[in-house]
């Protein structure tokens, strides 16, 4: 239809505004941050946990965008399309995966951290707080292993991909108490993966809860097969 032939371009235009603006955002932060932190002595410490917390932030758009994709509620919103929210996921997945090879290169590369290569590819490598920064080593690899199966996505089965698709939310769980027990000691930073931990559990409680329309076609289904039978038929002699 016209309208469709209309509508497509301008979604798609106001898509790439966003990402650009976005990404131009981004640029201007960082960059404003390298200049304040220019000759700092913690400098690398500093960008190593703000890009931290900075992927976990996205982490959890990421996973609650995957929730709402897969909510039986997602019928009930027409704008933005399933296509924009699908991309949407996919973008916000790419700058976690930005953000988080920031983190991990920075403190893998700052002599003061305790971390290492080793630290931050091997669990227990670490020689600051070993346990916690090894729940982010896990976090890692399990966020890359969503990561790798959603690219797959639509080459080969979903009954292949998507259960290890859905490894994202062990992701969430394992880099929450690493950010948790391995640098959170401000009062902002705790109510922080306090709300934002709730508010992903609560989403996903709604989400496995919820009627699904099959769920009602089945109950209709299992209904119809235990009607009773017509009095004709009960009072029917062979």
């Amino acid at each position: 239809m016209l309208r469709d032939r209309l509508v497509r371009p301008v979604r798609s235009g106001a898509t790439l505004a966003l990402l650009t603006a976005g990404g131009g955002a981004t640029a201007w932060l960082l960059g404003r941050a390298a200049q304040q932190l220019s000759g700092h002595h913690d400098a690398p410490w500093i960008v190593g946990r703000a890009s931290g917390i900075t992927a976990y932030v996205l982490l959890v758009a990421v996973v609650t965008m995957g929730l709402l994709l897969a909510h039986p509620w997602r019928t009930r919103q027409h704008h933005p399309s399933t296509v924009t929210r699908i991309r949407l996921h996919a973008v916000l997945a790419g700058f976690t995966l930005a953000f988080t090879a920031l983190h991990v290169i920075v403190l893998a590369t700052d002599p003061y951290a305790g971390v290492g290569w080793t630290g931050a590819l091997l669990p227990m490598g670490a020689s600051y707080r070993p346990a916690p920064v090894t729940l982010g080593v896990i976090g890692l690899y399990s966020g890359l292993i969503s990561g790798i199966t959603a690219a797959l996505a639509g080459r080969i089965a979903a009954r292949a991909w998507w259960p290890l698709h859905k490894v994202s939310a062990a992701a969430l769980v394992v880099v929450w108490l690493h950010g948790l027990l391995a640098g959170s000691d401000a009062l902002a930073l705790l109510l922080m993966y306090g709300l934002s931990g709730a508010g992903v559990i609560a989403l996903a409680v709604s989400r496995y809860v919820a009627t699904t329309p099959r769920d009602r076609v089945q109950a209709l289904t299992a209904r119809h097969h235990h009607r009773p039978a017509p009095l004709a038929t009960l009072r029917r002699v062979p």
